[in-house]
């Protein structure tokens, strides 16, 4: 448009741009599914973190490499040539190895060529189920606070969104609310078990009264479980693998949070063939395929002993000791966590209005990055009082920024 009329000048073509946006906004505004959301709140505390040299216990990741055999099987992946697409749903190798994690963990046997789908991520595989299963209108009910992704992508999908809140101090399912919100207009549950934010994991009496409902009311369930390794007091449970579930259910998970390669993006999709066949319909048309040469890794990687993932947790459990002691000398009130690598406290003994002036202050002054939960609710005001921390760091970051909070932060 601007070579048409011959304009040249960088900066006449802003002033240009700008009159056009002011004079027709509803032409170059998001839309309208979108205009609620802002930038992610993990990208906004990030950069808030590099431009004040804050030590970030905000996002989710590692601050430390994945393991050496899994970075070398790419790196032989990428050697031996196996750079171009891979198959829409999934290299062969990966998706057998998927299955047969899945038979380990939960006992139940899936078939790799029907009933695994890869993706681009468990954020991919969220977006590929909503997108493939939820029509405009369907009743979808969110147990908030929640990963901020399934609001938005249930949004993009057209979805009616409900939710039930956790509370602290245990953020226990509140059984008779369920009960009075699920209806035969509810298409699906949402569950994310070991649980972000709170690190909640819900008992299996809980599991089994969802499954009930959703048996009763012809529920789906559409179930994220990428930190299903990271369970530190219980065994962790796939709703899947309850009676008459597996054939209502999608259970997500994905390579990073395990094996701390988060930037690799693998991630997959596990469900019965009538509904693995929407979550592949929607995945074609959103990434197609997944990196090839990660995908001969990751499937290496799943094939490692639970030695591996023993050690893990027991690595990660000393990490949690040092935070959750830290945060309580510090004079946070410090709710369970069970699983995952978060920790949930309330910020109010510090007397900050809530938890967006909180991390703003704690990032500015202090130098810690932490994540405001109100963002992760339907009504920002039931996470007010509440502020995530992350324990996925070695310990060296993890105590300095204990010492951070301690010679900064006041009662």
């Amino acid at each position: 448009m601007f070579q048409v009329l011959g304009v040249k000048n960088q900066a006449l073509k802003f002033c240009l741009l700008a009159m056009l946006i002011a004079k027709h906004p509803w032409r170059w505004s998001v839309a309208k599914r979108l205009e609620k959301f802002k930038t992610t709140i993990f990208t906004q505390m990030s950069m808030l973190a590099i431009k004040h040299g804050a030590i970030n216990l905000g996002q989710g990741f590692p601050n430390f490499d994945g393991p050496e055999f899994v970075k070398e099987a790419a790196i032989q992946a990428i050697k031996q040539g196996k750079n171009q697409y891979a198959r829409g749903y999934g290299v062969p190798d990966l998706n057998s190895a998927v299955a047969a994690r899945f038979k380990k963990d939960s006992g139940l046997v899936v078939d790799p060529e029907k009933e695994v789908t890869i993706t681009s991520g468990c954020t991919e595989a969220i977006a590929a189920t909503m997108l493939g299963l939820i029509n405009p209108g369907d009743e979808v009910i969110l147990f908030a606070p929640f990963y901020d992704s399934y609001e938005a992508t249930l949004s993009m999908a057209g979805a009616n969104i409900k939710s039930i809140t956790l509370r602290p101090p245990n953020f226990s399912v509140p059984i008779d609310e369920l009960k009075s919100i699920i209806s035969k207009d509810t298409r699906a549950i949402l569950l994310n078990t070991p649980h972000n934010p709170t690190g909640k994991m819900f008992s299996r009496e809980e599991l089994e009264t969802i499954a009930s409902l959703c048996i009763e009311n012809d529920v789906l369930v559409f179930s994220d479980e990428v930190y299903d390794k990271l369970a530190f007091e219980a065994d962790h449970i796939s709703i899947a693998s309850l009676p008459g579930m597996y054939e209502r259910t999608v259970t997500m998970n994905s390579l990073g949070k395990t094996f701390s390669v988060t930037g690799w993006k693998i991630g997959w999709a596990i469900a019965p063939p009538h509904l693995t066949w929407g979550v592949r319909q929607a995945h074609s048309y959103l990434t197609f395929a997944t990196s090839t040469p990660m995908q001969f890794a990751a499937a290496e990687a799943l094939r490692t002993s639970e030695t591996y993932y023993e050690e893990m947790r027991k690595d990660y459990m000393h990490k949690k000791a040092i935070l959750v002691e830290g945060l309580n000398s510090v004079g946070f009130v410090v709710h369970p966590s069970s699983g995952t690598y978060f920790v949930i406290v309330d910020h109010t003994p510090f007397g900050f209005e809530n938890d967006i002036a909180f991390c703003e202050y704690l990032i500015k002054e202090v130098g810690v990055v932490a994540i405001p939960t109100s963002v992760f609710y339907l009504n920002p005001e039931d996470g007010k009082n509440l502020v995530r921390f992350t324990f996925c760091k070695d310990e060296d970051t993890l105590r300095a920024a204990v010492e951070r909070m301690k010679a900064k932060l006041k009662k």
